[in-house]
């Protein structure tokens, strides 16, 4: 007879299986080289970046991106900009909004 699982292996399991997948991702992005030659823009120069990767690292078009170098790298990290960290505020003002909207309400009168 098999084990019934309690809620907190239940939420280890999933937890473990979100990470195993994340790592894959991570896994093919690491072992995959991808070479890439600056493109001309104007007068400057550019580098593409595969969709992917973009999505991995949630950078938009939008995103600040701070641009460091080591004397042998450009390393490139996405900034967190204060319209993300607002648009995060707002998801969660909003779900607290729905969770207690009775009690917002009672309190109003």
């Amino acid at each position: 007879m098999p084990m019934k699982r309690t809620g907190y292996a239940r939420r280890l399991s999933a937890k473990r299986s979100a990470d195993a997948a994340l790592d894959d991702v991570v896994n093919i992005v690491h072992t995959h080289v991808m070479t890439k030659r600056l493109q001309a823009i104007g007068n400057s120069a550019g580098i593409i970046i595969d969709r992917p990767i973009l999505d991995l690292l949630g950078i938009t078009q939008e995103t600040d991106l701070d641009l460091k170098t080591d004397g042998k790298r450009l390393i490139i990290t996405p900034l967190e900009s204060e319209r993300s960290g607002r648009g995060r505020l707002a998801k969660v003002q909003a779900r607290a909004l729905r969770r207690h909207a009775e009690t917002f309400r009672k309190l109003a009168k």
